[in-house]
């Protein structure tokens, strides 16, 4: 089994990660594309002391970037979204930046 930090990566603070968090309660981590829904929970769970409802996630495949003449791939990765149950405080991971 994979450490917390191995398996959680990340959080992905984009306009869309920051409108679900708001909105829906649900937080949005870059995941190990080998993590199953149940070690993202467990992660979750233990890194910031909450209460976690649901996961989904999403395998997303690398865009095709260009240097000139030659082609490469960015790696595929993995997203993770978290729904927190009702009542559960939002953890505040953005006020660093």
């Amino acid at each position: 089994m994979p450490t917390l930090y191995t398996t959680i990566r990340r959080p992905l603070i984009t306009e869309k990660g920051m409108g679900v968090k708001e909105t829906e309660g649900t937080l949005v981590f870059e995941v190990a594309p080998e993590a199953t829904k149940t070690e993202v929970k467990q992660a979750v769970e233990a890194l910031f002391k909450v209460k976690v409802a649901t996961v989904r996630t999403s395998n997303v495949t690398g865009k095709e970037r260009r240097r000139g003449r030659f082609v490469g791939y960015r790696p595929d990765w993995k997203k993770a979204y978290v729904k927190l149950k009702a009542g559960e405080k939002m953890p505040d991971y953005i006020d660093n930046l």
